[in-house]
């Protein structure tokens, strides 16, 4: 196996499934009420020095999450659905949408609004790592916000014209917002990453052949699309989506996240028999459990048996990135502890 010196390289090589000695690490990305824990048990200031300090290769640096990527003159934020989440089945403002002239009537987006600049700056400062960049393109999220959840299920039958009318209105949206970025961002980057969560905690949202009509056609145009600019391509889809593996890699997807490793399917030693060598993997310690109930020891334990099985071509990661308040934190210190550990051991 090789060993390369530059962190950005070595991640690069993983997601290309080449043979890499060493372990790759990924933080994920804690919920804003963690940070002041993280901050507190590790003696940081700042969340680049905790990065640092744990030894994390990966970067998400996404356009979409900047208070200035988005200047609407109107104040709109984008797709702005006014949903309220805290009623579950909540309608969407398309919800009673019955035409596609009625979806061309919804103020859409407009890519002349985009600003890029703190974005690239912070791509730009990024040092040795391996950046995770580009639109989250959450289109299937947006589309069920805009109807609802429960409407848009039921307009998948009803009425499809209006579903992939609508959802192109949002692809198109994203697609040109990527090309925009991706011209600005060049080499900045390495890795296109955009999550649409099709799993549950025991199969898919809806039919395959329903996600076969209304998101992967856009999924493939959007995997092309950072292919054509270089970029390696991360996928992130929660929950149990091992029934679609084989269509993220048939898609070209290069890295699949986070292996919601309690979600039926999605064990590490599943994942390896049927899918290793074939697509990387990016997360898999888990986080609904082992990280939150679990020991030091025993998240030691579960790093070192995820990385047996799925490596060379796996970067450690909870397989919930929004690490939540509830993780006791000598148990994130133990995940990275166990992946310097492995590296030592490895390199």
């Amino acid at each position: 196996m090789q060993a390369l010196k530059s962190r950005r390289e070595t991640i690069r090589a993983i997601i290309a499934r080449q043979q890499v000695s060493g372990c790759g690490f990924w933080l994920g990305n804690p919920d804003a009420k963690t940070w002041p824990l993280l901050h507190s048990y590790f003696g940081t200031q700042t969340e680049e020095e905790l990065r640092r300090n744990l030894g994390d290769d990966v970067r998400w640096i996404c356009p979409q999450f900047y208070a200035d990527a988005y200047r609407d003159p109107d104040g709109r934020e984008l797709f702005d659905s006014g949903l309220d989440r805290e009623k579950h089945g909540s309608a969407g403002p398309l919800a009673s949408c019955t035409s596609i002239a009625e979806v061309g009537e919804f103020p859409w987006p407009k890519p002349e609004y985009l600003n890029f600049d703190s974005c690239l700056h912070d791509l730009r400062e990024a040092g040795d790592v391996y950046r995770l960049s580009g639109f989250w393109t959450c289109y299937y999220h947006n589309v069920a916000d805009l109807f609802g959840m429960e409407e848009y299920f039921m307009k998948m039958h009803s009425n499809p014209d209006v579903v992939h009318a609508v959802t192109d209105k949002v692809c198109e949206f994203y697609y040109e917002a990527n090309e925009r970025f991706f011209a600005a961002a060049g080499s900045l980057m390495d890795g296109f990453f955009f999550g649409n969560d099709l799993g549950c905690q025991t199969g898919l949202v809806c039919s395959p052949a329903s996600l076969e009509e209304f998101v992967f056609p856009w999924m493939r145009r959007f995997v092309e699309q950072g292919h054509r600019h270089g970029y390696q391509v991360a996928l992130h889809s929660c929950g149990s989506v091992y029934k679609l593996i084989d269509r993220f890699i048939d898609a070209g997807v290069d890295c699949l996240h986070p292996l919601q490793a309690l979600a039926r399917g999605m064990e590490a030693e599943n994942l390896a028999a049927e899918f290793k060598g074939r697509i990387a993997f990016l997360g898999g310690i888990d986080a609904q459990q082992l990280m939150t109930n679990g020991t030091p020891d025993e998240v030691r334990a579960g790093v070192r048996r995820v990385h047996a099985q799925l490596a060379p071509n796996l970067i450690v990661s909870p397989s919930h990135e929004a690490i939540l308040p509830n993780v006791p934190m000598e148990n994130v210190a133990a995940m990275a502890e166990a992946v310097a550990e492995i590296r030592k051991e490895t390199l």
